[in-house]
């Protein structure tokens, strides 16, 4: 996966873009693609509620929590197998003898 871009670097694109130079030429003397451009664009549209669309940062969160999501359930995963292995024998949690 490419290195992402600075936020400064794709603030500036778009700011050379809505001054009114051409998507191509700003992509062209910046050397990225007009569809990297484009793409920044349309989310700067987005963040701005201009048009409907997931947000910058709904979308970091949203990344967030799949994240710890994936954490939790490895977790439990790892629980589920060492009561497996425990068995129906597996002590008490608090030592109780009944």
């Amino acid at each position: 996966m490419p290195r992402p871009y600075p936020s400064e670097f794709r603030a500036r694109a778009i700011a050379l873009v809505r001054s009114g130079k051409q998507v191509k030429q700003t992509a062209y003397e910046l050397g990225i693609s007009a569809g990297c451009l484009h793409g920044w664009l349309k989310q700067d549209l987005i963040d701005r509620g201009e048009v409907p669309g997931r947000t910058s940062v709904e979308s970091v969160e949203l990344r967030a929590a799949h994240r710890k999501i994936r954490e939790l359930e490895t977790e439990l995963a790892i629980v589920r197998q060492a009561g497996k292995f425990l068995g129906p024998d597996r002590p008490h949690p608090k030592g109780s003898t009944r």
